[in-house]
């Protein structure tokens, strides 16, 4: 009875693992790495994100200019009034007094009169120190929006092959799990017949077709881990939830180290020429805040149409220059200086900090590599020995001449040996993204 649950387990999970690859077969997607990593930079909505704040920064830019081009305005006014003064200065304005409206009797009791007027008015800026150092800034902030939108693009780019080689192992360990449980369906109907025949245990027969259940457990659970890295992949590149993420590559292991300079930092990486543009940003809002002491000189030409109906009267103009100069703000630019110095004495800081931690990182990086290197030697070597060993008791199995727990062992050790290759050569790709990425050589 027990081995009938048994049997019936076995073949539940396997019909399962049937329709999971049946279903998964319907839309599929066939990428390579450099596909992945192209689409991502097309369409990952954190890159165009980052790509926003650069054109937010051309932007300020282009509102920077305001304090050395001219600035028109125009300005329409309509007013009904009876107000003495008003009525008199109209009038004037409007070129249409006389004599008779100097007479006191006109002047206290004044008649309703409409004034239309149409001002033209130019500011020219001709001395605004401050404006000019704040344009400086808005181009170092752009270029740190750039380093950053580039930072950004390569660390979703890691997140990309992490996920790649994700999918390569989990299908990779997929077919060496198949691989195993072929194997072990194999022995499991040796086993049958041994027990049929009377020279095994019924223990001994059951303990194939646990092993067996094992297996197709563990499969299911590599299902799992191809489906979560296939939808954490079409989220980063904007793909549609139905279609199926095929890795059309695989993993590569070259034949040296990269060469990487494990003492000195990568100072042009793209996170280090953002923190560095920060820094010269905070330091140009002190001189900004410094020059904002000295006086602002703008000129002036200004054009005014008034009239008691549309588009007639009398015209007038003015032009001139305007001086402000504020002597004593209450501290405030005192406080404005303070603050970028603060400021950029903290950006310093954070530059110092991830210097020093990406030297960590690179030396983290190359010593994963290396290892993962040399894992992949060893479990070879280890992969070879266990198929050997397998198949030798494989044969002593059938033969009768070993025991079931010596099978067992020897097929645990070969899967697992297949698994750890599979593991190491993942591990390896992992390594040189990621000394890529610290190394900022993406």
């Amino acid at each position: 009875m027990k081995a009938f649950k048994i049997i019936a387990i076995v073949s539940v999970l396997a019909a399962m693992a049937g329709n999971l690859d049946a279903k998964e077969s319907r839309r599929t997607m066939s990428l390579s790495l450099d596909d992945a990593l192209r689409m991502a930079r097309e369409n990952n909505f954190v890159i165009k994100a980052a790509n926003s704040r650069v054109a937010q920064a051309e932007a300020k830019i282009t509102q920077t200019r305001q304090g050395s081009l001219p600035k028109v305005t125009l300005i329409e006014n309509a007013v009904v009034t009876n107000d003495p003064g008003a009525a008199l200065v109209f009038k004037l304005q409007q070129n249409i007094i006389k004599t008779t409206d100097f007479d006191p009797v006109k002047l206290n009791d004044a008649s309703v009169i409409n004034d239309f007027s149409t001002s033209l008015q130019v500011m020219q800026p001709i001395f605004n120190a401050d404006a000019k150092i704040g344009s400086s800034i808005a181009k170092s902030a752009k270029r740190a929006q750039e380093y950053m939108a580039g930072r950004t693009s390569e660390s979703i780019e890691l997140q990309v092959s992490r996920l790649y080689y994700a999918l390569i192992l989990a299908r990779k360990n997929i077919v060496a799990i198949d691989q195993s449980i072929a194997t072990m369906g194999s022995h499991s109907r040796d086993a049958s017949r041994a027990f049929n025949a009377g020279m095994m245990s019924k223990s001994d027969k059951l303990s194939t077709d646990v092993r067996v259940a094992e297996l197709n457990e563990q499969k299911l659970m590599l299902h799992d881990a191809v489906r979560n890295a296939s939808d954490a992949l079409k989220t980063l590149l904007n793909i549609d939830t139905d279609v199926l993420v095929i890795p059309a590559g695989d993993f590569v292991v070259d034949r040296g180290v990269p060469q990487v300079d494990e003492e000195s930092v990568p100072e042009t990486r793209q996170d280090l020429m953002a923190m560095k543009s920060f820094r010269d940003i905070a330091a140009k809002q002190g001189e900004m805040a410094r020059a904002a002491r000295l006086p602002r000189v703008n000129g002036f030409l200004r054009t005014d149409l008034h009239s008691n109906d549309l588009f007639g009267g009398g015209s007038s103009w003015m032009m001139g220059l305007n001086v402000q100069w504020d002597l004593y703000d209450g501290m405030a630019s005192e406080g404005k200086i303070q603050e970028a110095k603060a400021l950029e004495m903290e950006a310093l800081y954070n530059y110092e900090a991830a210097k020093n931690g990406s030297l960590a990182e690179i030396r983290k990086s190359l010593r994963e590599l290396k290892t993962a290197k040399a894992r992949i030697v060893v479990a070879r070597q280890a992969l070879d020995e266990a198929r050997v060993s397998l198949d030798y008791i494989g044969t002593q199995f059938r033969s009768g001449m070993a025991m079931t727990f010596e099978l067992l062992m020897r097929e645990g050790a070969y899967t697992y040996a297949k698994l750890r290759l599979n593991q190491a050569r993942y591990d390896y790709c992992i390594a040189r993204s990621e000394l890529a990425y610290h190394a900022g050589r993406q």
